[in-house]
């Protein structure tokens, strides 16, 4: 299956458009388990040069979906379904009681409103079922921000530690998306809807309301668990 990602003018930069179309090869089996992935006919695959997919496979084999060959390059490893969703369950309990937390401090209010400042470039993404030029990269730069900005809220320490932890499993990272860059109706459904949700969670905690903060936030990687069963009963390629 081609899939010429450069081609897209929609698509985002080259190294977050490798990264996200491997790791959903990888999950849906269209790379099979244990499948030699070589630098220079991935690149050729994927309709872009050497440097991003050397950077993608360097990242997802931090993430551990992909195990390093030496010279020969990389091997996929498609995670265990089971430990996955864990993970996932594991974080939306962890990332919940940080929002609990962050929504029960003094200066919650002004933690909202930086929590809304830095999601608000990507108001309005998806919409219509369409994605604007580099909404891709626009949305993972916010929602990376997002998360690192509350745990940077949240005081208790362990909680960020034990996330660190758990996001060694694949595919339990807040900023580990897998899916199908090609579908651009589906995408766009995604970021939507996962947009709306960082934007509910930044008003809970501005408004002091710890309880609507936790299960908001819980929701939040509830919504990621639902998005991996679904790529998980892909047909393989």
């Amino acid at each position: 299956m081609n899939l010429p990602l450069a081609r897209s003018p929609r698509s985002p930069k080259p190294g977050q458009r490798v990264m996200v179309a491997l790791r959903h090869m990888i999950v849906t089996g269209e790379i099979a388990d244990g499948a030699r992935i070589a630098e220079i006919p991935t690149a050729e695959r994927l309709g872009v040069s050497r440097m991003p997919v050397r950077t993608a496979l360097r990242a997802l084999a931090l993430e551990g979906l992909v195990v390093p060959l030496g010279k020969r390059g990389y091997a996929a490893r498609r995670p265990d379904q089971a430990m996955k969703e864990g993970a996932l369950q594991v974080r939306g309990v962890l990332e919940g009681l940080a929002a609990r937390l962050v929504a029960q401090a003094p200066d919650h209010a002004a933690t909202g409103a930086r929590l809304a400042a830095i999601i608000a470039p990507c108001a309005g993404i998806g919409a219509q079922g369409r994605l604007a030029e580099g909404a891709l990269a626009l949305y993972a730069e916010a929602n990376a921000g997002f998360h690192a900005a509350l745990l940077a809220a949240c005081t208790n320490g362990a909680i960020g530690m034990a996330l660190a932890q758990n996001d060694h499993i694949p595919l339990a990272s807040a900023v580990a998306f897998a899916f199908d860059t090609q579908d651009e109706a589906s995408v766009a459904g995604l970021l939507a809807a996962a947009h709306a949700q960082h934007a509910a969670v930044a008003r809970a905690i501005a408004e002091g309301a710890a309880e609507a903060a936790e299960a908001l936030m819980r929701s939040h990687a509830e919504a990621s668990l639902a998005m991996e069963r679904g790529l998980a009963a892909e047909p393989v390629a």
